[in-house]
């Protein structure tokens, strides 16, 4: 079964560059699903088939929290940013030292806030675990015109420099 292409592409926003100065070059997978309770479980086996296919370990910290982050934000663009007849989209990106996963819906005007809810609820709680497993989240409404907003997560494959050295 195929599970979806491969694009190498610059990094949307990174400064990073190779020593002659081009754009370096990273993994990227990206793919729409049916904004269905199906489509983002689809999103997320294949966020975590595709991790594993670059060679992050399925036991790795890294690969365990990017497949969280990818089902949380895939179930939040299902339950709070369906349209009917309009698709989510995912992009997962990895360089060495970071994965960085953007989903994309066409509600931007339903912008995710997260909320403190009580321990037993049985929801809500989506962007407290993202905040929690990401070393970085935003989200980026679209221009006018375009509808939608993208929430994009980050999770270091590597430690920090100041966490290697101790300070």
């Amino acid at each position: 079964m195929d599970i979806g292409t491969v694009h190498r592409a610059p990094l949307p926003e990174a400064a990073d560059e190779e020593a002659d100065g081009a754009p370096s070059m990273v993994p990227r997978f990206a793919m729409r699903f049916s904004s269905t309770p199906r489509g983002a479980r689809l999103a997320r086996r294949l966020v975590a088939k595709r991790l594993e296919q670059w060679g992050c370990s399925p036991e790795s910290e890294a690969h365990q929290s990017m497949v969280s982050i990818a089902g949380e934000l895939c179930a939040n663009a299902v339950r709070h940013g369906h349209v009917p007849g309009r698709d989510f989209r995912v992009c997962l990106t990895a360089t060495d030292a970071v994965l960085r996963i953007e989903v994309t819906d066409t509600r931007g005007e339903r912008r995710p806030k997260p909320r403190s809810n009580p321990c037993d609820a049985e929801n809500g709680r989506g962007l407290l675990i993202v905040g929690m497993l990401a070393d970085r989240w935003a989200v980026v409404a679209h221009p006018p015109g375009h509808p939608g907003k993208t929430v994009r997560a980050e999770v270091h494959t590597q430690p920090a420099a100041s966490d290697a050295t101790g300070n």
